[in-house]
């Protein structure tokens, strides 16, 4: 289930609010400029091509593309037997800000967003139906745990894709991971 954790920086061990409702996560993410929205899926099968992918999502991807200016998309797929998995998890784990906005559609699986603003890091475990859009200059990672299975659209408005500018700032070692967020539901 999505699900919307704050933790305050100074006391990481405990989030303060924690949310399943997913009109109170889209609107407490809009203060903070996230956009966030559900949209349907549709059933593709499990070894679905990036193509095919991309061919069943045409429509919304054209559309975003429209209304943000996107000029690429793409699809990243991880599942638990990747032998490479933990190298792809280690990736993404320390906080770091792009040129452009992140932008994912969750087609299958789930993964953890954190959110850092000021003092406050809100995770966002985001699943199948979700989309999240994170601006340009947010100070974020993502976890997709030990065992990833997830299937997302990425949308790019530089043609090479994902560049991270990472922070130097060890904010991400200090909160709960992936796998503590999932147990707990939140």
């Amino acid at each position: 289930m999505t699900t919307l954790s704050i933790f305050d920086q100074s006391q990481p061990e405990h989030a303060r609010t924690v949310t399943q409702n997913p009109s109170e996560i889209r609107e407490l993410l809009a203060t903070k400029g996230i956009r966030f929205e559900q949209w349907p899926t549709r059933d593709l099968p499990a070894d679905a091509t990036q193509e095919q992918i991309l061919e069943v999502y045409s429509e919304e991807v054209a559309r975003l593309k429209e209304e943000c200016g996107f000029q690429t998309a793409d699809v990243v797929s991880l599942n638990p037997d990747n032998p490479q998995k933990e190298a792809f998890r280690q990736k993404f784990l320390d906080e770091h800000t792009h040129s452009e906005d992140e932008v994912r559609f969750f087609v299958r699986g789930q993964g953890l967003f954190y959110l850092h603003f000021g003092d406050q890091v809100y995770a966002v475990m985001c699943e199948k139906n979700d989309l999240i859009s994170v601006p340009d200059g947010t100070r974020h990672w993502f976890d997709m745990g030990p065992e990833p299975e997830f299937t997302c659209i990425r949308l790019f408005s530089n043609p090479e894709g994902w560049v991270a500018d990472f922070t130097g700032e060890d904010i991400a070692s200090r909160l709960p991971r992936y796998e503590a967020l999932a147990e707990a539901g939140g």
